[in-house]
């Protein structure tokens, strides 16, 4: 296969060793953990009508010069006000990234704000957020068609609907932090993935779908989990913990199969079941680049990926200002070692229950326990947060409540 021109090229990889280095310069890059961002998805609904279909070309408008190119390519796809970046998922869903803060409130104050911006402007086309992690009202439609939504369509297909599930009608929030200084990485690494199943369950809204419940507290992870266990299941277990996070990242990683192969026409589809260490061995016509790796890990989609930061996406899509709860609760738990140290002592014996998170939220009662443990040490570390008076009053009565919801889960 030909590679498209603008696509950069990189660095021919030889062998396994060579693709596992390049791996552990990008996927960890340690120093103090100072820094904390937030990348929040939403459904996109008509606000008269949120059963009716929502289509690009009104996205289009309504984002304006924010508009993503892969919506329209003349686009400058200018940030919003404080620097977040606007995409726009394959079922129409509407995310922003935002830049790293060094401070929690910052990071707060700023995606607010940008926030109400991006409300503004679908409110001129008549359009509002979706409050769940689900599209409660729509069947999974496709609104954005590109080389790799196609590739990444076909793939999932071959393990049935899931996949189709996850990228036309789900929407997540992820938390992105430092992996730290070089002797606190495992911990927290480890840490990451441990408090995802009671997290999940204490945070899970999407339990309706196009119109009906689905018996699952979390319907988006439900999804995720059923499309593809090479590419999707957590890279750390206590059961398989690897001692060496980007050993056992690399080792996913080559592991997984390929998702696309890019090139200069529009089918990306790979061959069904090549891996990417099979690439390096030869499976494809061109050897694979340092490039195409990086591109490969883009499709890997376990509960926390790292990206040279550590990129927690285990969350469901939290309704009005509540994101700013599961932000300030992960926050203050990787605040300082010795609390990062008793959540994953708190959370190791539920790691593994992503299933029964899922499926049962607070109803599990290991997971509600865990949950309510989570928030009590969530509460004591606020303080360290630097929080501005009003800010922390209300998000301690936020976490309280939530740590109320999971007492009552597992009584």
């Amino acid at each position: 296969m030909v590679m498209s021109p603008e696509l950069d090229q990189g660095t021919v990889l030889g062998d396994e060793a060579a693709a596992r280095g390049h791996l552990a310069r990008i996927c960890f890059k340690t120093g103090p953990p100072t820094l904390t961002g937030v990348e929040l998805e939403w459904t996109v609904h008509d606000a008269a009508d949120p059963t009716r279909p929502v289509d690009r070309e009104r996205l289009r408008e309504a984002l304006g010069r924010h508009c993503p190119v892969t919506l329209d390519p003349t686009s400058p796809g200018d940030e919003l006000r404080h620097g977040s970046a606007v995409t726009v998922e394959p079922g129409g869903q509407v995310e922003i990234s935002t830049p790293p803060r060094p401070s929690v409130a910052a990071l707060l104050a700023a995606t607010e704000a940008d926030l109400a911006e991006l409300r503004a402007l679908l409110d001129t086309a008549g359009l509002v957020l979706g409050l769940s992690g689900m599209d409660r009202w729509r069947p999974p439609r496709p609104v954005v068609e590109t080389p790799r939504y196609r590739a990444m369509r076909g793939v999932f297909d071959r393990h049935g609907p899931a996949g189709r599930t996850m990228m036309y009608s789900t929407a997540g929030l992820q938390v992105c932090l430092d992996a730290g200084e070089p002797d606190q990485v495992g911990q927290r690494w480890a840490a990451a993935h441990a408090v995802g199943p009671p997290l999940l369950a204490a945070f899970a809204t999407a339990d309706r779908h196009a119109g009906r419940r689905t018996g699952w507290a979390s319907a988006r992870m439900a999804a995720w989990l059923a499309i593809e266990p090479a590419r999707t299941r957590p890279v750390w277990s206590p059961g398989r913990a690897d001692p060496d996070p980007a050993a056992a990242w690399a080792g996913y990683a080559l592991a997984a199969p390929l998702l696309c192969v890019r090139g200069d026409g529009p089918d990306w589809t790979p061959p069904a079941g090549v891996t990417f260490a099979d690439w390096l061995a030869g499976a494809l016509p061109r050897p694979p680049t340092t490039d195409d790796l990086e591109y490969h890990v883009s499709t890997l989609f376990p509960p926390v990926r790292p990206r040279g930061y550590l990129e927690l996406r285990y969350l469901d899509a939290q309704p009005g200002r509540e994101w700013t709860v599961p932000v300030a609760v992960l926050a203050a738990l990787f605040a300082d070692p010795a609390t990062t140290r008793d959540a994953l002592a708190a959370a190791a014996p539920v790691a593994d229950r992503w299933h029964a998170a899922a499926r049962h939220g607070l109803a599990d009662r290991p997971l509600a326990t865990t949950a309510a443990t989570l928030f009590d040490l969530a509460l004591a570390a606020l303080p360290g947060l630097g929080l501005p008076a009003g800010r922390h009053d209300q998000t301690h009565r936020a976490i309280r409540r939530r740590r109320a919801a999971a007492e009552r889960g597992h009584r």
